[in-house]
């Protein structure tokens, strides 16, 4: 923990989906090795796999000094009850150790099939994170609560989600962005808040297969609207976006090739106001862990 009581993160982190096909005893060891090569923080998503907290449980009870983050917990999965009382536990039993990574809103129809709750008009994505946010806060505390609490993040990708997250939490961690978002993300937060922002990565020093891998990762993302969205207000258009991701829009998304070209794209993140970047490595097996490519990237990467 730092001075000012938030979580140790370091410059580079993980960010995974992986570990919701693996047993819990792999994701242990698994856990465990990445602190121990070094790494700031551990990441994972939340779909269908494990719920986020008791992922976040499983993680931080294998550690003893890496950050675990959601990254993001969909909002639309729980009540902000349910939520406020777990990140208190989470906090308490691991002080200083957890970021609660906030995104999603209840317009999502897939969500929406599953539990049977009406979709709500679209376009409420701001107001309805920050009512979300609001009655977390709201709250009552009847049990023993970390001090300081866990901090939030928001998985903002606009600029109204980002001066959301600005001024209601430690700040963004935005998913599926190229670096040029970065800079702009800095820009409408200030200087002040966090910014922890996932690049996509390929380690593989074949280039066609790295690039098939890196194009099937960009197109399987571009079927979700505010994920277009957000790419063309960074200037990418139809023909990046229509009928297969364009090259462009690809090598802006995934840094592939071998370690020198990963490192230069942290760097770019960092220098463009990032304060930690988390790395997503993919592979052609999407449900393997990448222990070898995690290996690789630590002894190039960290210090």
């Amino acid at each position: 923990m730092t001075d000012s009581g938030r979580p140790e993160l370091g410059r580079v982190g993980i960010w995974t989906f992986a570990y919701d096909g693996q047993p819990a005893g792999r994701v242990r060891e698994s856990a465990a090795e990445l602190e121990e090569l070094g790494y700031g923080a551990i990441w994972f998503g939340e779909a269908f796999g494990r719920d986020t907290v008791g992922q976040a449980w499983l993680l931080l009870s294998a550690t003893r000094r890496i950050t675990v983050g959601s990254g993001i917990a969909n909002i639309a999965f729980r009540d902000p009850i349910a939520t406020a009382t777990a990140t208190r536990a989470l906090g308490e039993a691991f002080p200083g150790r957890y970021v609660l990574g906030l995104g999603g809103h209840r317009v999502d129809d897939t969500v929406h099939r599953l539990d049977g709750y009406p979709v709500p008009a679209r376009g409420r994505a701001v107001s309805t994170m920050d009512a979300y946010l609001r009655a977390m806060d709201a709250v009552p505390v009847h049990s023993p609560a970390a001090d300081p609490a866990p901090p939030r993040l928001l998985g903002a990708l606009g600029p109204k989600m980002l001066q959301l997250a600005a001024a209601r939490t430690w700040g963004a961690l935005p998913c599926f962005v190229p670096v040029e978002h970065t800079a702009r993300a800095r820009r409408i937060m200030g200087p002040g808040a966090f910014l922890a922002v996932e690049q996509a990565v390929v380690l593989d020093a074949d280039p066609g297969r790295a690039r098939e891998v890196a194009t099937a990762h960009v197109a399987g993302y571009l079927s979700a609207p505010h994920q277009q969205a957000g790419l063309r207000r960074l200037g990418f258009g139809d023909e990046d976006l229509t009928g297969g991701p364009s090259r462009r829009l690809v090598d802006a998304i995934v840094a592939h090739g071998e370690t020198d070209v990963i490192r230069r794209r942290v760097r770019d993140h960092l220098a463009a106001g990032a304060d930690h970047v988390c790395l997503q490595v993919l592979t052609a097996d999407a449900g393997a862990l990448p222990g070898r490519e995690w290996r690789e990237l630590a002894a190039a990467l960290l210090p």
